[in-house]
Parts: C-alpha cells; sequence; structure tokens
C-alpha cells in the first residue's frame, strides 16, 4: 500500500534581473537543512503542507481576490472542494513563516511593507510565534488588520511525489511577484540558505552539480525560463492549463531513473528524495 500524498503548496517568487543591463527574472530559491526528512540539502523554493487553518471560515474572511468557489474551480482535483482556497492560504502563510516575505494588503489596499526598524521586528515577532505554534496566522492578520490578496498567485503546476516513496506530497505550484519593500530572511531551521538566481543560471549550476534540486523544481525553472520580465511569466500563468504530474520510479539499465506521465526518462537526473549521495 502507498503512501496517500499530503496536500501542499508552494511559491516561486519572482523579481526582475538586478543588473539593468539584462533583461531577466530571479526567483527565490531556499536551502533545506540536511536534517530534514524530504529533500535534505537541496534547493526549493518557499513552501509546505497545508494546515487545517489554512481552509477554515475564520481564515476565509481574509482572503480577497478569489473564494472558496473559485479555488474549487481552479483546483478541481484538490483531495477535497473545501481545501482548494487552502492552497494559496499555505503558499503566502509558508512564504512569510520561512523566508520573511509576506503578500498581503492594508484595508485601504496598500501591501504591507517590513521596511523600518520597528515593522522588522514586529513581524520577526510574528514569525517566531507561528513558528513555534504559539500563534495562529489569523490571529496576526486580525491583529494587524490585514487582507490576503489570493489573485496574487497564479497556479503554474502540479506535482506529485512518485509512488514507492514513503514522504509523498500533492503540491501546487504558484507564481507571484515579490513584495519590493520586503527583506529575505530564511528561517535558520527548516531552511539553510537562500539565493536570488536566474532560472537559466539556477539550472546551469545544477547541471554542473553546483546545487542540487529534483525534478519538480528542474522543470519549473525550465518552463519559467521562456520569460525575462515579471508581467511575462504571470500573464501567462493566469492562461495556464494545469495537469497533474505523477511520475514514476523505474528500474532502466542497472539505475533508478524517473519517468515523466508522458514517458519521458530522466536518466541523467536520478529521483533523490532522500540525503544526498555527495556533498
Amino acid at each position: 500500500m502507498y503512501a496517500t500524498p499530503t496536500d501542499a503548496a508552494t511559491v516561486m517568487l519572482l523579481r526582475p534581473y538586478r543588473n539593468a543591463t539584462v533583461t531577466d527574472i530571479e526567483v527565490l530559491m531556499v536551502l533545506r537543512n540536511r536534517r530534514s526528512r524530504f529533500v535534505p540539502g537541496y534547493h526549493v523554493y518557499p513552501g509546505g503542507i497545508l494546515d487545517a487553518e489554512d481552509y477554515e471560515p475564520r481564515t476565509e474572511r481574509f482572503c480577497r481576490g478569489i473564494d472558496r468557489a473559485r479555488a474549487s474551480e481552479i483546483l478541481p482535483d484538490m483531495s477535497r472542494p473545501e481545501k482548494a482556497l487552502g492552497a494559496w492560504v499555505a503558499g503566502i502563510r509558508e512564504s512569510f513563516e520561512e523566508v520573511g516575505m509576506l503578500i498581503a494588503l492594508r484595508r485601504d489596499g496598500s501591501p504591507v511593507t517590513i521596511r523600518t526598524e520597528e515593522e522588522r521586528a514586529r513581524f520577526c515577532s510574528y514569525r517566531r510565534a507561528l513558528n513555534k505554534g504559539a500563534m495562529k496566522f489569523h490571529e496576526m492578520l486580525e491583529k494587524e488588520d490585514l487582507v490576503l490578496p489570493l489573485d496574487r498567485l497564479h497556479y503554474f503546476s502540479h506535482w506529485i511525489t512518485p509512488e514507492p516513496l514513503p514522504l509523498r506530497y500533492d503540491v501546487r505550484f504558484f507564481v507571484a511577484e515579490a513584495a519590493a519593500d520586503q527583506a529575505v530572511a530564511h528561517d535558520g531551521v527548516e531552511l539553510t540558505e537562500h539565493l536570488w538566481m536566474r532560472p537559466s543560471a539556477a539550472l546551469e549550476a545544477y547541471e554542473k552539480g553546483r546545487i542540487g534540486m529534483v525534478l519538480p523544481q528542474i522543470m519549473t525553472l525550465v518552463e519559467i525560463s521562456r520569460f525575462k520580465t515579471v508581467e511575462e511569466a504571470l500573464a501567462a500563468a493566469r492562461k495556464r492549463q494545469v495537469p497533474a504530474n505523477l511520475t514514476k520510479i523505474r528500474r532502466i539499465g542497472g539505475a533508478d531513473v524517473e519517468v515523466m506521465p508522458d514517458g519521458t526518462v530522466f536518466d541523467r537526473r536520478p529521483p533523490v528524495y532522500s540525503w544526498p549521495d555527495q556533498e
């Protein structure tokens, strides 16, 4: 009997490339702790599993742009229809908990900024409380009088961990523009490093063995590398039809390889979902 995948969400945070002479985008990559149970020591995007709180009515009242019915239309294959809205909320919550970037608005429609010393101290305190379980996300939103613009996150890709593995996730990938007035600070627990990288540079670093990634990150980077501006990437995401990618692990030629639903075999990209073989 295979393990049932746990619903999860991850966010590809994008910003313009900081070299003004080159038109391109950067995506935020984070390094998972080498002691993690799942893909330790590998570069991923901020994200995590859905909490029950993410799709409860008390959290839904803070959501704007996408409601429960619309979320279910976009994610008709969610494990339970009422959980669909939670994918967007989890993406925002996990991005804040893991890297300190909060996609939220004040009640007057202005974006949340975390740039003054007082703001940084206040929101850092919230992050610590959330990560310790001493505060709920909706409590922070209520205290700060914030709403979540779910329509700032655009559904981009859907990956399910292969069946033979003991830890499996059903992950919804979103793209969003990174907040301009907020700085990234990885949590130092689940994540031990962060990098802003051009998608093409991240893929080159992977091919040369400088960073490790698993297939969902590799394939989404290949897709996002086709765009040279954040606006292009977001516009394309709005029009995407997103199929589920459930790969299979097969033994071919004496080696484990990962096989895409269309039969494409990735024999040079072994399906590593545990401790890396090499540092």
